[in-house]
């Protein structure tokens, strides 16, 4: 079983110039760190009306690693499961991009739009890591996230995951001064997107990982290596390197997941990627996606 004790972070943990602080944030983040996915699972009755037992286990998971997956026993739940898990962790504020439905909410799944093949969520290409929204504006920052599995594809489509504070621990271990570059606020830049009416999205420049007013380590990441340009100096690149290094080992924290028809991803935008799949043409592959600006409250 996991231990209780809730890990405390704040702004001086990820200080640089903070070595005590970060070491006592770092001990408790080690301690605590999960071993296996299935320290990660939670199973619930109603995962739209969670008990307060069960909120409290996942809320426990998050606190601890930023991420938690449940288990859903209901059937049929509607098409809202992602919205609602989330609003019962405070999260409210939905990125509602043009692309999801009039709830806010994003069915995930293989199309044959030709403007949705263009994007590769909704197609069966393997997904690279990433957090999400990285080209989204600073006051769209994606803070939160819930995945929640309709129909999970016939083979294929499994899930890496880690903790993006965890990414940070062990980059920072390995080179103080490489982390430290990626706090720079032009470190990575994903170019514009343009379509037949023109710029679609402006340019966005930002660093990868950044803190929030309430002393939060955020991460803007993509290991894409089309449509991003990162900054062109040696300790930068070098950091990159690093990070991709990090990413494709067999690291302990790297978890894997395939998520079920009832489970789900309740998580503070964690690094994550998806391995490429094959449908049933009957029961294709479906997930609900939910992102919010906010984090988890109680995180």
């Amino acid at each position: 079983m996991m231990p209780v004790t809730q890990i405390h972070s704040g702004s001086s943990s990820f200080d640089l110039s903070d070595a005590a602080s970060y070491r006592r944030w770092r001990e408790q983040k080690l301690e605590q760190a999960p071993k296996t996915i299935t320290d990660l699972i939670v199973e619930v009755a109603d995962a739209e009306n969670l008990s307060a037992a069960e909120h409290d286990a996942l809320l426990a998971r998050c606190r601890r690693s930023n991420m938690a997956i449940y288990m859903n026993r209901k059937r049929d739940p509607g098409k809202n499961v992602a919205r609602l898990v989330g609003r019962q962790f405070g999260l409210k504020n939905l990125d509602a991009n043009w692309l999801a439905d009039d709830e806010g909410v994003s069915q995930i799944t293989v199309s044959s739009n030709s403007t949705r093949q263009g994007f590769i969520p909704y197609t069966n290409r393997p997904i690279k890591w990433h957090t999400d929204g990285y080209y989204n504006p600073p006051e769209r920052q994606i803070r939160a996230m819930v995945l929640h599995c309709v129909q999970s594809a016939a083979e294929g489509g499994e899930n890496r995951l880690m903790d993006h504070e965890m990414a940070y621990l062990l980059l920072r271990d390995a080179s103080p001064d490489l982390a430290r570059a990626l706090f720079t606020p032009d470190a990575m830049t994903i170019p514009e997107r343009v379509d037949e009416d023109g710029v679609a999205r402006a340019a966005q420049t930002g660093p990868v990982f950044s803190i929030d007013e309430d002393g939060a380590l955020h991460m803007r990441y993509t290991a894409r290596t089309r449509s991003i340009e990162w900054k062109q100096d040696k300790t930068t690149l070098a950091a990159v390197s690093l990070l991709e290094k990090l990413l494709s080992s067999d690291s302990p924290y790297i978890y894997h997941a395939r998520l079920e028809p009832g489970m789900g991803l309740l998580c503070n935008n964690v690094l994550h990627d998806r391995a490429g799949f094959n449908d049933n043409a009957s029961h294709p592959r479906l997930l609900q996606r939910a992102r919010f600006y906010e984090r988890i409250a109680g995180t």
